[in-house]
């Protein structure tokens, strides 16, 4: 009789082991990044000779997802950039995330991704250093550029840039990467690991995600401070080393004691605008006039609280103000692919950002920019040399 009961104990446990690490983070994949309606048009002849279409923020790393393989769920892999006509798509990594998340408040009490770390049975430094997972999502983006027999690479360079785009003039399937942190809470206190990240190929840093950290405030912290004293530290440093600052999600006091510190370009990698939508989520005049004159960029994303809307219209008009305030040549995609965020189509349904563009008045030219052009340009004078 002890005998049944064990096996059958085992049996159970082991059902529960292949339903928890084998289906569990996909179902939450597929829960968190959802898609409302599919774009399955055929994409112009315009929008397929656009020479550069980039995104300046996609959490793709923080799912269980095979990169190489297409899937029909979440919004990015492979074969859906490629098809998608996309040359460059920054990987943001995302190492922490609170419980109850939030665009108000948030401590940084909880941390959701240490369990999402377990259940996709990443390496156990994961579940407990914020560090080693984000490390880890460097790592796997350099994996996959490795076994893509050269359709993918990362680039973390001018140089490294400038060669992708006269390769991928000769062959216009080719597709490539970049690394950025989605807050700066996993360099745990220590600006020396800033080089460990620069090493790792991140070359932009939002300061905060969620909730308020060690280096600044965050727009949805408990107390929303700005800079702390670390924080003015490690702004000097990415200055040095020539490391881009990104501005999504933090306070407006953070904001501030950054323009007063660096005058170098900095970027909104994935926002909207209080002039269109406003909430605590979203970008200030005055802060986007400012960003105007120092020739940052702001990535306007294609989530709800971001334009207000779930469509590509709705994401126009918030380009269509920044483009009207600062200029067309400060304009992004920004749009948080993957980021635990309900949009209206996954990459391949950028040729519908293309057509509310051109409806919306914009030129060749201009449309050109917006969708990748402006990113390129940036980048090719922000980027270090080598």
């Amino acid at each position: 009789m002890f005998k049944k009961i064990r096996n059958a104990f085992f049996i159970l446990f082991g059902l529960g082991g292949i339903i928890l690490f084998g289906f569990v983070p996909t179902y939450i994949d597929k829960l968190m990044n959802k898609v409302t309606s599919s774009y399955r048009g055929t994409p112009s002849n315009a929008y397929q000779a656009l020479p550069f279409i980039a995104d300046l923020h996609c959490d793709m790393l923080l799912w269980d997802r095979d990169f190489l393989k297409e899937h029909n769920y979440g919004h990015v892999d492979l074969p859906r950039l490629q098809r998608a006509n996309m040359a460059f798509q920054v990987f943001t990594v995302v190492s922490k995330t609170p419980r109850g998340i939030n665009i108000e408040q948030n401590t940084d009490e909880t941390d959701q991704i240490a369990l999402l770390s377990f259940v996709q049975l990443r390496p156990p430094s994961n579940w407990f250093s914020i560090k080693a997972r984000a490390l880890n999502q460097c790592k796997e983006l350099y994996k996959a550029a490795d076994k893509s027999n050269g359709a993918f690479r990362v680039i973390s360079s001018q140089n490294e840039l400038q060669q992708f785009i006269a390769d991928r003039a000769k062959e216009h399937s080719l597709t490539a990467g970049m690394l950025a942190l989605e807050g700066a809470h996993c360099l745990e206190g220590d600006i020396d690991n800033l080089k460990v990240f620069y090493d790792a190929g991140v070359r932009y840093i939002g300061l905060t995600h969620f909730f308020d950290n060690e280096w600044a405030g965050s727009a949805h912290g408990m107390k929303k401070g700005g800079l702390t004293e670390i924080g003015k530290q490690l702004v000097t440093k990415m200055d040095e080393m020539h490391m881009i600052i990104d501005l999504a999600h933090t306070s407006s006091q953070t904001i501030d004691d950054v323009f007063a510190l660096t005058d170098r370009p900095v970027i909104i990698s994935h926002t909207g605008v209080k002039g269109v939508c406003d909430n605590q989520r979203n970008l200030s005049d005055e802060h986007l006039i400012e960003i105007g004159k120092r020739n940052g960029l702001v990535g306007i994303g294609l989530w709800e609280t971001a334009v207000c809307g779930n469509d590509a219209v709705a994401t126009v008009k918030s380009m269509r103000y920044v483009a009207d305030k600062i200029g067309v040549d400060k304009v992004a995609l920004g749009s948080d692919f993957d980021g635990a965020t309900s949009t209206h189509f996954d990459v391949t349904g950028l040729p519908l950002i293309m057509e509310a563009l051109k409806n919306d008045n914009f030129t060749d030219e201009e449309i050109e920019l917006i969708m990748g052009g402006n990113v390129r340009n940036f980048l090719l004078k922000n980027l270090p040399a080598n």
